[in-house]
């Protein structure tokens, strides 16, 4: 028998701890700002390097008193005054953290991510947090993939339906939308990572979205979400990083290694010119196990298109055996996904 639901805590009750203030992190903030209560009362932020908390609620701009960092990698061990209803927030990439999205369930306090790593790591961990929010737990992982857009939902109101998911292909990072999708060539391929870095568009270290690994997180939770237990190594990623940029150190090496990608790329564009197609990054799914790389697809493919950091997602299932469901809209940016988080918050 299953447990009860556990009943949220009325919002203006309820205790709020925000670990993480990164771009993602503050960006939530600066929207909690703009509303104050409406994600409950904030009592705890953290990063690692610091942690403000204050079991009656944080007075001022939480954003003032923290040295700036990119994730709380600390413990995850949260104060006890942290009471079942509560809320965590984790706007991190760190695997330590999300080892502890199972635990923090377990403690009935409401889970909302950004972090990948709780869904997309191990198996075992993905199955666990299933398990908890089908007793009852509260777990908001719109963010993880797609920024927010309704990807996760509309997989999960399919299943609910009674339909089947066979397939599931999709341009799942935003990054890599936005280099492929505006570049012609004119300008070398390391110039526009380059861009993309500068715009916010990718990470200050480019070969976290390069190295394809990003991807392959992404695809694991949509893949696992409509019902297939694919395992990281079922999944093949094709990196776009070469020797030297893997063995640089550090995000300023990085950079000036990107030329190095320069030749291989500008002659997958004339490839893809030569044939009429255009080059894409994309991810896949189905009975065969996963993928993910480059492709040459043809112009009105429905993965082809979109604009900008757009993810354009396409679902084949019982119900679309042929024609996909296909799901668009921006796939990056510390706005939209803190908004998914806040929204998740308020769910």
């Amino acid at each position: 028998m299953s447990a009860p639901r556990l009943a949220p805590a009325p919002v203006a009750r309820r205790r709020l701890a925000i670990l993480g203030t990164g771009t993602v992190g503050r960006a939530l903030l600066a929207r909690l700002a703009e509303s104050p209560g409406a994600g409950g009362r904030l009592c705890l932020v953290a990063n690692s390097r610091r942690c403000l908390s204050d079991p009656a609620g944080l007075h001022g701009d939480p954003r003032e008193g923290l040295a700036v960092a990119p994730t709380h990698d600390g413990g995850g061990d949260l104060p006890g005054w942290l009471q079942p209803g509560d809320a965590v927030v984790d706007a991190t990439a760190s695997a330590a953290l999300a080892a502890w999205h199972p635990r923090w369930l377990r403690r009935g306090l409401h889970v909302v991510t950004a972090n990948k790593l709780g869904l997309g790591g191990p198996l075992l961990r993905q199955r666990e947090i299933a398990a908890r929010v089908a007793e009852g737990a509260r777990y908001g992982d719109a963010a993880t993939v797609g920024a927010g857009l309704p990807l996760l939902h509309s997989v999960r109101a399919l299943r609910r339906g009674g339909d089947r998911v066979h397939a599931i292909a999709g341009v799942l990072s935003g990054t890599l939308a936005w280099l492929f999708e505006g570049w012609d060539g004119s300008e070398p391929f390391s110039a526009r990572v380059r861009a993309a870095v500068a715009a916010g568009f990718a990470e200050p270290d480019p070969r976290i979205d390069l190295s394809g690994e990003d991807v392959r997180r992404k695809l694991l939770i949509l893949a696992r979400t409509a019902g297939h237990g694919l395992q990281s190594p079922e999944v093949r990623v094709q990196s776009l990083l070469d020797r030297r940029l893997r063995a640089a150190t550090g995000a300023a090496a990085a950079i000036e290694a990107l030329p190095g990608l320069d030749g291989a790329m500008a002659a997958r564009l004339r490839e893809a010119r030569a044939t009429g197609r255009v080059l894409r990054y994309v991810a896949r799914f189905d009975a065969n196990g996963g993928r993910a790389g480059l492709e040459l697809l043809a112009p009105d493919d429905p993965l082809a298109g979109g604009r900008g950091t757009d993810n354009r997602v396409a679902i084949w299932s019982c119900r679309y055996p042929r024609q996909p469901l296909v799901i668009q809209g921006p796939g990056a940016g510390a706005d939209v996904t803190a908004a998914a988080l806040l929204d998740d918050l308020l769910g």
